[in-house]
């Protein structure tokens, strides 16, 4: 880890040479930005990163409207500077569009473009019609396109039509990133060799961060005491490591990372173990948030809401040394184990409730709202009294997180849930309520989903209401549920897919 720190202190220099470098063409300063973000590196360069964006917008904000560039660029500065929260008017240009607002069939001779114009139209907001033309435009050429491409873009475009860069979590992405990257006869040496060293340092963090959490799990006893529920402290750990993976938030990952295991712990519980009975009197108890409550618990439960109690008074006793304590106080606000219960309660009468029932009781259950407070944690001072305030009011961009997590999830899992015994999903409810087949079902999904993606790109745009320290923990939320949701359920059957990611995250090495 030293020697890797030190590598790093010189490289890094040299990289930041190359940053501030003065240069008369502003889109080798866009791509060289763009850069860094895919190679997982921009952390080290934020405040240079955004004194050339912010420049740059001042001086051109319709950029790309402005000059005579190709679709590559067009859309490449586009998406860059969406990325960063600038809203770039969308794209539209004669050169690429027909009279009647339709892409130029020609655009399709130019593969490198249409996989730039395809990565830009993830950032798209309500009302763009001209972004969700591009993605349906590039989608049904893309895969063409790709088996008459060289090599190194058969990759890319690829690996973008199965994880889009826009909504890829930040170290799969730089791992992936960095792969092709090294590919690239045109790469730069010394900023590769410090993209690996750097993704290897983290690494070793992330590493040493997970052997404290898993002694912490095999010490609670958890596989002994609790033997119905899901053991995933590795997978946890990723959602953790996804929301911010930046070396000064070590110890908010170790809190992130236990509050999870905590609430899935507790979640299974709920979904699959508990009597109504039992239940019952663990959410007074959780209510009243008080050790007393113990007597009145079964001896499973005794253990499980010590732990509860336990994990809450340790970061109590660290945050009021820090003079945080009203931190632990909001914590504590967006724990809401009735909601939990509720799904329990109709599980247990055969109830099927409405959509509007189903979302409004399971956007608050997904545990989005704990989960982030306890990120706000992690990141220090500057999420103050203001800013809990902020998220507790559940602002849209955390909504669209949970709606995202609540849809994507019960896509996947509900038929094994079911036969486990688990509360009823969005799929039966909405089945039940139109009376149509579990395909439509899933389309209805995938539009539900895309639309709370435009919400979030759009709470992401400048001014935020908070720092962008706090929003992007709550945007890499959403990454994260769709790595592990997109296609199976990771979380619960992690050989499906997830394992490969975990390894290459906290197993291997970039070789050097």
């Amino acid at each position: 880890f030293e020697s890797y720190g030190k590598q790093i202190e010189i490289l890094k220099e040299r990289v930041k040479d190359m940053l501030m470098t003065p240069t008369s063409d502003v889109v080798d300063k866009v791509s060289l930005i763009d850069l860094l973000c895919r190679l997982g590196v921009s952390y080290h360069f934020q405040s240079d990163i955004e004194e050339h964006l912010q420049r740059i917008f001042c001086a051109q904000p319709n950029l790309p409207d402005t000059s005579d560039y190709d679709l590559y660029t067009v859309a490449l500065v586009f998406r860059v500077f969406r990325q960063h929260g600038y809203k770039m008017p969308e794209m539209y240009s004669k050169k690429f569009m027909e009279n009647d607002g339709k892409f130029k069939e020609a655009l399709t001779g130019d593969p490198k473009g249409m996989l730039s114009l395809y990565e830009a139209s993830y950032l798209g907001m309500h009302g763009e019609d001209i972004l969700d033309e591009a993605l349906a435009f590039t989608l049904a050429h893309l895969e063409s396109l790709a088996s008459r491409s060289i090599p190194l873009l058969k990759k890319q475009i690829m690996n973008a039509l199965q994880w889009p860069y826009h909504r890829c979590t930040p170290r799969i992405a730089a791992r992936q990133n960095i792969s092709l990257y090294e590919e690239d006869e045109s790469r730069n040496e010394t900023l590769l060799q410090f993209a690996k060293i750097d993704f290897n340092r983290v690494q070793l963090l992330h590493q040493h961060e997970l052997s404290q959490l898993t002694r912490w799990y095999k010490d609670l006893n958890v596989g002994t005491l609790f033997p119905y529920t899901r053991h995933r402290i590795v997978e946890t750990h990723v959602w953790a490591s996804e929301m911010y993976f930046e070396p000064q938030y070590s110890y908010g990952r170790i809190v992130i990372t236990k509050v999870i295991a905590i609430l899935s712990l507790l979640d299974d519980t709920y979904d699959v173990y508990g009597t109504i009975e039992e239940l019952d009197r663990f959410t007074d108890a959780i209510i009243r948030w008080d050790s007393s409550a113990l007597d009145e618990l079964p001896e499973y439960m005794k253990f499980l809401y010590g732990i509860f109690l336990n994990q809450f008074d340790e970061l109590e006793r660290e945050l009021t040394k820090e003079g945080r304590s009203y931190s632990i106080n909001y914590a504590r606000e967006t724990v809401r184990f009735n909601l939990l219960f509720m799904e329990a309660k109709w599980f247990s009468k055969d109830y099927v409730p409405s959509l509007d029932e189903y979302m409004h009781n399971g956007l608050l259950s997904s545990g989005h709202l704990a989960m982030t407070a306890a990120c706000f944690i992690g990141i220090g001072e500057i999420a103050g009294i203001k800013e809990y305030e902020w998220l507790l009011h559940r602002p849209k961009i955390l909504r669209a997180s949970e709606a995202i997590a609540r849809l994507m999830n019960d896509r996947v899992s509900h038929t094994a849930e079911q036969e486990r015994g688990d509360v009823i999903s969005f799929v039966e409810c909405y089945m039940k309520q139109n009376g149509v087949s579990e395909k439509d079902v899933n389309k209805e999904i995938n539009k539900r989903v895309a639309e709370c993606w435009k919400d979030t790109n759009e709470e992401c745009m400048k001014p935020t209401p908070v720092s962008m320290n706090l929003v992007m923990p709550i945007l890499n939320f959403s990454r994260v549920t769709d790595l592990i949701y997109r296609y199976v359920d990771g979380f619960s059957a992690p050989e499906k897919g997830l394992n490969a990611h975990i390894v290459s995250l906290f197993g291997d090495a970039i070789p050097i």
